[in-house]
């Protein structure tokens, strides 16, 4: 157990730059799940290497023995190793805890926030419109979801690149985007690796939204002049206060959303065979980190299940 319960440790340094690899050469909404996936799948492999670190050195001290009725002697592993790791895992396990509590409830009172701000305002629909002169827009998701928008903003945008923008936020409300987020913030307060997936994470679901306006509003062009318009608008003037855990459209790598709006769609034609076989590449490594650092927390399981009962004879 003492060698497999490293690999859950050690396996984000080869699966995060395989996920971010593999994500640029996939579809938006298909690389948003993917980072979002391999984010939990190796948080949860090491909080569960951590758990069984703490467990099996809380077991080696007596009165945790005695109450299983465990012989020390029959404990494998050494002590001078197990009880020390067993101290770091409980620290470490309960900065996370903390951590990842103090996160969600922020993530829930800014929300709570900026809704109480924004309910006072006269709102059409899932539109509210504030009437700061400073150009902004972002979702806000609830019950219901809102597309918040400053009247700064509207005077800065023709109507169809209005329309365009609002499909744009409605997309990151109806695929509830704020949660991958969310859920991927949690998951690197397990391992500090993890936070180098928010970025393309980000710029994944802005992409995500892109095409969906793109899709809605039936012009890519028109999308892409909405996006850069907003961004070139938001940006001299200091909007007005948004919580930071919303999506909005003036966000991210906005230069290269519109590179990728306008670029040519191109024709029907059989994928390169170096592109695609490099991409089965990184997709088998990814596949093969993640299910290796789950084998690897499943076998130091077993035999940490195996070394107690050989202990209680």
């Amino acid at each position: 157990m003492i060698f497999a319960v490293w690999i859950p440790l050690l396996m984000p340094l080869l699966a995060v730059p395989a996920a971010r690899r593999l994500a640029e050469s996939l579809p938006p909404r298909a690389a948003a799940w993917l980072l979002t996936g391999c984010a939990v799948a190796l948080a949860g492999c090491t909080t569960a290497a951590l758990g069984l670190l703490l467990t099996a050195g809380a077991l080696r001290l007596p009165p945790v023995a005695a109450l299983g009725h465990l012989s020390l002697p029959l404990l494998g592993d050494d002590p001078a190793l197990s009880v020390p790791a067993a101290g770091v895992a409980a620290g470490l396990l309960t900065a996370c805890a903390l951590a990842a509590a103090h996160r969600a409830r922020r993530h829930h009172v800014e929300l709570r926030t900026a809704r109480l701000a924004t309910g006072s305002h006269p709102a059409t629909g899932d539109l509210c419109v504030l009437p700061d002169s400073a150009p902004d827009a972002y979702a806000l998701p609830g019950r219901p979801g809102r597309v918040v928008v400053t009247a700064g903003m509207l005077r800065a945008l023709p109507p169809d690149e209005r329309e365009a923008l609002f499909a744009h936020e409605r997309a990151h409300l109806a695929g509830r985007h704020h949660l991958f987020l969310l859920t991927v913030a949690l998951a690197a307060v397990c391992h500090p690796l993890l936070r180098s997936l928010r970025a393309p994470l980000a710029y994944a679901l802005e992409r995500w939204a892109d095409e969906s306006a793109a899709s809605r509003v039936g012009d890519r062009r028109v999308t892409a002049r909405a996006i850069g318009r907003a961004a070139l608008a938001a940006r001299p003037a200091a909007a007005s206060p948004r919580p930071r855990t919303v999506l909005a459209a003036t966000t991210g790598p906005v230069p290269r959303r519109v590179a990728a709006l306008l670029a040519p769609e191109p024709a029907p034609a059989p994928p390169l065979r170096t592109a695609a076989l490099a991409r089965r590449l990184i997709a088998t490594a990814l596949l093969a980190c993640v299910t290796f650092s789950a084998a690897a927390a499943l076998d130091a399981a077993a035999d940490l299940h195996e070394m107690v009962e050989v202990a209680q004879g």
